[in-house]
């Protein structure tokens, strides 16, 4: 997104920015401090990540203005030429990536993909068996706070508080008990992996359909670095298209073709209206990155810089939830290890511009916006560059600075360190500008 100028023309991106510097000031003053803060700081919050610099270009572009209500061929709007030609390209390459037989790019987050393929296969009342959402799983996997907590009848299991093991012959117990429609396994704070055959074969037992929501690891899924679920015979899988997958913010619903028309007409027109085609721009690019070797290789490195960081934090005292980590997160019970709930513990890492999420865990006592741990994870910095031996200096920051809150100096003097061994590590998309 470097700004340049020929002969006596502005490039258009330099000229939309000078233009919203003088028509919003505020506005552009809030960017320019989002864009230093990203500069300056190490993401660890999981679910973000740094997009493509192509990814940020299409964003921006006139796709944004284009209305594009309907499927490609049967549209509800004129002038469809090139966002037909743009969605094809996302679905066929969804496809290709995760090796599925159908694909609907057009979910505007990962709330409404998951709320589609409720709707689109199931009837009201039917009972889904799901991750607890204490234990690690999402609010859309039957909270009783959300919209389908109340509409579904959400059976939820839990993990081994110890280990964080899944009990599948609990599960199969409650299968068969409770009579699912859909077994949903797939995670929002379970730092372990899935034993995708154990939920299929329970699922088959009763006649269920199987469902991964991979909106975490759909990168690392898509990178060959975590196991597909459609190679153990899974009827649908979601995810979101940001996290490690380093898309726009979007969803998508991968299915095999006998789900197709039930699901498309679910999303539209049955949960959305028109799709944003600058985003589904955005996703094309992404699934066009994702086929690539370095991105295999970047995928890759998360987990190896994952399971460093986790058994670093270990090393030096701290306790993770499950005992370590088998995908691109960890939850930290700061309570036991530092005698810091998770909103303090945020906070104070706030301070040395290293940011993290406050974090619930099995079970906990404590409410959900003063929790008793932070989650971390890898996507972001692996993004910038980072490796297995930052990971070690990193886990030494974050176990400093938590185990001495009160420190100012101290604090101080890492988030200096911090800034400075930032600079190390390019933001993509942000290279070469200076604001």
């Amino acid at each position: 997104m470097t700004a340049t100028q020929t002969g006596n023309e502005i490039h258009p991106v330099l000229k939309n920015r000078l233009d919203l510097q003088q028509s919003d000031p505020q506005v552009y003053a809030a960017l320019l401090g989002e864009e230093q803060r990203q500069r300056d700081g190490i993401e660890l919050i999981p679910s973000e990540n740094y997009t493509f610099p192509e990814v940020l270009a299409v964003l921006g572009s006139v796709f944004t203005n284009k209305y594009s209500e309907g499927y490609p061929g049967r549209r509800y709007y004129g002038g469809q030429t090139y966002t037909d030609e743009i969605e094809n390209l996302a679905r066929d390459r969804a496809k290709a990536v995760f090796r599925c037989e159908h694909a609907n790019v057009q979910p505007l987050s990962g709330s409404a993909m998951n709320q589609a393929v409720y709707l689109g296969l199931l009837e009201p009342g039917d009972t889904i068996l799901a991750m607890d959402l204490s234990h690690g799983g999402h609010l859309t996997h039957g909270a009783p706070v959300s919209h389908m907590g109340k509409l579904f009848n959400f059976v939820r299991y839990i993990t081994n508080p110890v280990d964080g093991s899944i009990d599948y012959d609990q599960i199969r117990a409650d299968a068969k008990l409770h009579k699912p429609k859909l077994v949903l396994c797939g995670y929002t704070s379970y730092p372990r992996d899935i034993d995708y055959q154990a939920f299929k074969s329970i699922a088959d037992e009763v006649g269920a359909l199987t469902m991964t929501d991979a909106s975490h690891f759909g990168g690392l899924v898509a990178g060959d670095a975590m196991e597909n679920p459609f190679d153990h015979g899974f009827d649908i899988v979601t995810t979101t298209t940001h996290k490690s997958l380093r898309g726009p913010r979007g969803g998508m619903v991968l299915s095999r073709k006998k789900f197709a028309k039930k699901l498309d007409k679910s999303v539209f027109p049955g949960l959305q209206g028109g799709p944003h085609m600058n985003a589904i721009a955005g996703i094309a690019v992404t699934l066009g990155k994702a086929q690539t070797d370095e991105f295999k290789q970047y995928a890759e490195q998360v987990l190896k810089n994952s399971k460093t960081l986790a058994g670093a934090l270990m090393d030096q005292g701290a306790e993770l939830i499950a005992g370590g980590t088998d995908n691109h997160m960890m939850v930290i019970d700061t309570v036991k290890s530092f005698g810091l709930d998770g909103k303090v513990a945020e906070e104070v890492l706030d301070q040395v511009q290293i940011t993290t999420n406050k974090q619930i865990i099995p079970d906990d006592p404590n409410p959900p916006l003063k929790p008793s741990g932070i989650r971390i994870g890898t996507p972001a910095a692996t993004t910038r560059g980072m490796q297995e031996g930052d990971m070690q200096l990193l886990a030494s920051w974050l176990v400093t600075c938590l185990k001495n809150p009160g420190d100012e100096a101290m604090l101080a003097e890492v988030a200096e360190q911090v800034q400075q061994f930032c600079q190390k590590f390019p933001v993509p998309g942000l290279e070469g500008e200076n604001g």
